[in-house]
C-alpha cells in the first residue's frame, strides 16, 4: 500500500493504518530503536509506542513522508528511554555516537533555541546535499539510525578502521562547512 493510502487511513481512523503501517514499516522502525537501545524489549516498546502517537498526530498532521515521520518518531521515543535508562551511565552506546559529533556540531544549549536550530538544520541539510550520495547515506544511518561502524564498513566492503576514517574525514568536512557559515562549534 502506498503510504498516501495509509495516511488516508489514519486520517478516516481506520485502524487498518496501523497494521498497514506495521507492515510497510515495521522493519525499518525495529532497526533504528535496535540499534539506540540494543534491547529487544525495549526497542518493541518504543515502536508500538511510535505507532500509538502516529495514530494520536494524524490528524491533524499530513506528513510528506511517513517513512521520515516514523523513523523521527521512532528515533526521538528510543532516545528518550535510553536517556532515562542510562542517566547514571557515560560514554556507553548513544553516547559514544553523540560524542562523535561534538567537534564539528554546536552543543544543543550554546545554540540561540528555535532560529538557530533551524538555521543549523538547514546548514547541515545544505552541506550533506553537498556530498555524495554513498556519503549522504554513510552519515545518516551512523548519526540518525545509529547504526554501528562495524555494519556500516561490512556493507561498504570496507575495514572498519577505513569507515572510522572516512567518517572522521566527513565529521572533519561538517566542521569546515558549518565554520565558513559563520556557526562557532
Amino acid at each position: 500500500m502506498e503510504d498516501m493510502q495509509i495516511i488516508e487511513l489514519y486520517w478516516r481512523r481506520d485502524e487498518q493504518a496501523i497494521s498497514e503501517t506495521d507492515r510497510k514499516y515495521g522493519a525499518f522502525c525495529h532497526r533504528i530503536a535496535m540499534n539506540i537501545l540494543s534491547c529487544f524489549q525495549d526497542s518493541e516498546e518504543c515502536v508500538s509506542d511510535a505507532y500509538g502517537k502516529t495514530w494520536d498526530t494524524i490528524p491533524p498532521t499530513r506528513p510528506d513522508s511517513l517513512r521520515a515521520y516514523l523513523g523521527r518518531i521512532v528515533r526521538n521515543l528510543s532516545l528518550s528511554r535510553y536517556r532515562s535508562r542510562h542517566a547514571q551511565k557515560r560514554f556507553s552506546g548513544m553516547e559514544v555516537l553523540l560524542s562523535e559529533l561534538e567537534d564539528c556540531v554546536p552543543v544543543p544549549d550554546s545554540v540561540q533555541r528555535t532560529a538557530d536550530a533551524r538555521e543549523l538544520s538547514e546548514l547541515i541539510g545544505r552541506w550533506l546535499l553537498s556530498r555524495s550520495g554513498e556519503d549522504r547515506a554513510i552519515f545518516i544511518r551512523r548519526y540518525w539510525n545509529g547504526e554501528s561502524v562495524k555494519d556500516l564498513a561490512g556493507e561498504a566492503g570496507m575495514s572498519p578502521n577505513a569507515m572510522t576514517k572516512r567518517l572522521l574525514r566527513l565529521r572533519e568536512s561538517l566542521r569546515s562547512f558549518l565554520e565558513g557559515e559563520g556557526i562557532a562549534v
